[in-house]
């Protein structure tokens, strides 16, 4: 599938990936209508600084507040303080020099443009519908027009800025530089220069520059780069930690497992700066749409000016001349051109405040249409690890029987015997274990204080002829049978714990119309019981993954809109054949993240009905610029071709939409979801 592809991008290319359709120059922000626009601007410099605060917002307003005040002085001059000498050429004059700063930057740009063979665009025709305005003798509309175009373009750039700052501040979650252990000494070390199994040495407030595993005893992290959660995370000597997260309280230890360029935090900025390259479809079409459409608006403008000739009998040039000049200024594609990539950059920048990764815009374009969420059971909806839920003693105490089962378990690495020792706390240095023997597949036999212990499946009860409670036979989950002295004496059910947020999830998605599928390559009695408890709609086990890339196919087959969510190597093929392929990226493999559209970071399942309602504001915002942009255009074409509307209409419908359209598009960064 070709959206599956990756272009790697530079660190510049994510700075200015909304700038596809703009370009700074002279602290002036131009708006392009094409993509071949910013192919033609690409050797502009993009290195103003566009903060937000003090000098920089003064540098970029300079030229406005200077064509401001010239432009203010000269109409108290030809309206309220008349002056003689304010006449004839030293007007002219004067309003050409508060037209400079705003307008020499456009003129500038739309000379570029039509040299490089790119004739109509947004620059082309400000400067037409001002150049125009002075030919006919409407000075101070002509320098107002653009100066309200220049200060809209501002106000685009601090929006862009914002709706940027979600992201970009990813990029300063990376360290350069780690603390390594060299025999008694530490030394800062370049992290692109660390090697695997080198030590790092972190202290409380650092952050981690690679992966690792920990090992000290016991630390403590806050993980908010990598999740989006800002709860501290508690880890144990052993755990993976991972790049970016913050140690919160003593020196720790950590032994380097991945190269810096492939650790987690890598890749998500990765995935970041890739997803700025794929657009959305609704974006796609506007850049089209602005291609064709800037050119037949400068064709109508000249047949506004010069057909009425042929029917109106007092025909003025002048007047005409003026109508076609409004109807430029109002079909400036601004407001469309840069509101809706800023509306799904706005999107993505949410959804990364939230611990989702989305690898492009045109994802969240595919998750607003999500009709069913197809999703793995291990490691999405359960925990992945294998812990005790029910412990039931038969005629001897609890504490007993954990104790002598654990004791066994002990000499076992089977995933089962490592659940029963956590659950025992592995308090077995009291006991007295003496010739424990593996029976393969059953379980384990051996003496524990004299006593003879059987720990193992209930075929290991039927071996040794003991009786125990058939009923367990009928129960889904992994049932550990223990007798002793062969006398059954009581059992451990086993199961895989479901995540805390598992259920909200599947109510979150059902409350708006999501149909919910469980497939897993368990045993269908576990899966079952897991759906039920849960709430799924339908739920299939003993699948293996070909098996399950069949089941997404069908759903599609059927014209379904869906998403499927998992974890393992296995879930890769799947992921890549559904329309939106979601990864769990904290216990997710490698394989899956690389291959999903969007990346759950904090692995909670509550997060996909998250994906869907950014998805779905976010193309709700989209349409409500682009009805709003070609409503009130459309209105004002009209008026100004009637000879209804002025110039001052003109900039509203031009400068005043793109405003209110960026201003609607910057508001879901501020949304809670």
């Amino acid at each position: 599938m070709a959206h599956k592809h990756k272009n790697k991008a530079s660190h510049q290319d994510t700075c200015c990936s909304l700038e596809d359709n703009k370009t700074v120059t002279n602290n002036q922000t131009d708006c392009c209508s094409s993509e071949s626009d910013t192919e033609n601007h690409s050797g502009h410099d993009h290195d103003h600084d566009h903060s937000n605060g003090g000098e920089g917002v003064l540098k970029m307003f300079f030229p406005s507040i200077v064509s401001f005040v010239l432009l203010l002085v000269a109409l108290l001059f030809d309206n309220y303080f008349q002056q003689s000498w304010f006449n004839g050429w030293i007007r002219i004059v004067w309003y050409v020099i508060a037209y400079i700063p705003v307008g020499f930057p456009v003129l500038k740009d739309a000379f570029q443009s039509i040299r490089s063979g790119t004739v109509f665009s947004e620059f082309f025709l400000m400067s037409v519908a001002t150049i125009g305005a002075f030919g006919i003798g409407q000075y101070a509309e002509g320098v107002t027009v653009m100066l309200f175009y220049a200060i809209g373009e501002l106000f685009q750039v601090m929006a862009v800025q914002k709706a940027k700052s979600n992201i970009k501040s990813l990029l300063d979650e990376r360290p350069d530089v780690a603390n390594v252990v060299q025999g008694q000494t530490v030394v800062a070390i370049k992290a692109s220069e660390v090697t695997i199994g080198a030590i790092i040495e972190l202290k409380p407030g650092e952050k981690l520059a690679l992966d690792g595993k920990l090992l000290s005893d016991y630390a403590t992290f806050n993980t908010a780069a990598l999740t989006g959660e800002s709860k501290p995370d508690s880890k144990s000597k052993g755990e993976t930690i991972l790049a970016g997260m913050i140690n919160l309280n003593s020196i720790a230890r950590i032994e380097v497992t991945t190269a810096f360029k492939d650790s987690k935090l890598s890749k998500i900025l990765e995935m970041v700066q890739d997803a700025t390259a794929k657009k959305a479809p609704t974006e796609l079409f506007i850049r089209k749409f602005a291609k064709i459409y800037t050119p037949i608006i400068v064709y109508l403008a000249i047949a506004i000016c010069l057909v009425p000739i042929l029917f109106v009998e007092t025909y003025v040039f002048k007047e005409w001349l003026y109508r076609a000049l409004i109807f430029l200024v109002v079909s400036c594609p601004c407001a469309l051109v840069i509101s809706i990539p800023l509306g799904y950059f706005g999107g993505i920048g949410a959804a990364s405040k939230n611990g989702i990764l989305f690898k492009g815009s045109t994802f969240l374009d595919t998750m607003a249409a999500i009709q069913v969420v197809v999703m793995d059971k291990t490691g999405t909806l359960t925990k992945g690890v294998f812990k005790v839920q029910k412990v039931v003693s038969i005629g001897i105490p609890e504490a007993d029987l954990v104790n002598y089962s654990a004791a066994i378990e002990a000499k076992s690495t089977h995933p089962v015997g490592s659940a029963i020792l956590e659950y025992a706390n592995n308090a077995t240095n009291k006991t007295l274990v003496s010739d424990v023997t593996e029976i393969s597949g059953l379980g384990l036999k051996g003496l524990v204080d004299g006593k003879e212990i059987l720990v193992g499946n209930p075929k290991l009860m039927n071996k040794f002829n003991i009786d125990y409670d058939k009923q367990l036979d009928t129960i889904p989950f992994t049932i550990i049978v223990v007798a002793i002295d062969k006398k059954y004496s009581g059992y451990f059910l086993i199961a895989d714990e479901i995540k805390e947020d598992a259920k909200t999830a599947i109510e979150s998605l059902h409350q708006i119309n999501i149909k919910t599928i469980l497939l897993s390559g368990d045993n269908q009695a576990v899966v079952s019981a897991v759906a039920k408890e849960l709430n799924i709609d339908e739920a299939f086990g003993d699948l293996l993954p070909e098996n399950k890339v069949e089941k997404v196919a069908a759903l599609i087959n059927q014209k379904l809109k869906v998403a499927f969510v998992g974890d393992g190597v296995n879930d890769a093929p799947v992921i890549a054949l559904a329309q939106a392929g979601i990864a769990m990226g904290g216990l997710g493999s490698d394989a899956t993240i690389e291959t999903a559209d969007i990346v759950i970071q904090n692995d909670q399942p509550t997060k996909i009905f998250t994906a869907i309602a950014i998805g779905r504001k976010t193309k709700q915002i989209v349409w409500q610029n682009i009805s709003l942009a070609f409503s009130v255009k459309l209105i004002v074409l009209i008026l100004g071709a009637g000879g209804l509307a002025s110039m001052w209409e003109a900039v509203f419908a031009d400068v005043g939409v793109a405003l209110l359209a960026i201003l609607n598009a910057v508001r879901i960064q501020r949304m809670k979801f």
